[in-house]
């Protein structure tokens, strides 16, 4: 074990997540988890004063993808768990910790945790991630319609497939598909989303090639931009639909020039 400036202890080792396909990066993220323990009833109370601030500048870090503390059933111990892009964004909540009041102020509460690299693995949601799910994509896209929209395919069992990206014990990524009236097998792909913090690292590339090697033989068709769905094979398509035009593109079996299609209903709710 070694220490570390936040007061914290580390064991340095690698994920042992089991189940999905892990996602190859540069650099792994960083995650931590263990606990704060109080002395006494002052320590605690210092503890109670100190770390809601503590917790939102940890979150507003933009390195810092998870910070979630709380008290457990003994009130002198608290539970935390961390994830970090990499282990540059970890230093600089380091370097921010042992410089604020929280770090200057506590380093009489003791810490004891594990310090683990973990790699992104992507597999199928699973049914108790609808919340998690809908905080990414608000995030991710800075409001509700995303959100909404992967809500309302689940709740119309139009989420034909639903993928997400998981570190940590933490949701980061996410990509959908639903159903299309087409003249031939069809889905849609919309929305991908990646947690800011970790955002251009390839995890929105690794999750669309997941999804599109899940459904073979179909037509996949996405409104996005061009010039990131070319990589993938995507093709502009001549297509009826509300959306038609230089963003909408189609990849695998070809559909009848002009034929129409229709998105799930959700799509028209927004």
């Amino acid at each position: 074990m070694s220490g570390c400036a936040c007061g914290h202890h580390h064991h340095h080792h690698h994920d042992a997540a089991l189940g999905g396909t892990e996602i190859p990066l540069t650099q792994p993220l960083i995650a931590l988890s263990g606990h704060l323990t109080c002395a006494d009833m002052s320590q605690m109370m210092l503890a109670l004063d100190l770390l809601p601030d503590h917790v939102a500048l940890s979150r507003a870090e933009p390195g810092n993808l998870r910070f979630d503390l709380s008290q457990t059933e003994d009130p002198l111990i608290w539970r935390l768990d961390e994830l970090f892009a990499d282990a540059e964004a970890f230093a600089a909540h380091q370097a921010r910790t042992k410089a604020s009041e929280w770090g200057q102020r506590s380093t009489d509460i003791a810490r004891a945790f594990d310090r683990i690299e973990v790699l992104p693995r992507i597999r199928a949601e699973h049914p108790q991630e609808a919340a998690a799910i809908s905080a990414l994509l608000r995030l991710a896209f800075g409001g509700q319609d995303e959100a909404r929209l992967v809500e309302m395919l689940r709740d119309q069992d139009d989420l034909t497939l639903s993928f997400v990206a998981e570190a940590g014990g933490s949701i980061i990524g996410h990509v959908a598909l639903s159903p299309l009236q087409a003249e031939g097998p069809a889905l849609a792909l919309a929305p991908v989303a990646v947690h800011p913090a970790a955002q251009g690292r390839g995890i929105g590339d690794a999750l669309i090639r997941a999804a599109l090697d899940a459904v073979p033989g179909h037509t996949i068709v996405v409104l996005g931009d061009p010039a990131y769905y070319s990589r993938f094979g995507f093709e502009p398509a001549d297509l009826a639909s509300p959306y038609a035009g230089p963003h909408l593109m189609a990849l695998g079996p070809a559909l009848p020039k002009g034929s129409a299609i229709t998105h799930a209903p959700a799509f028209a709710a927004l």
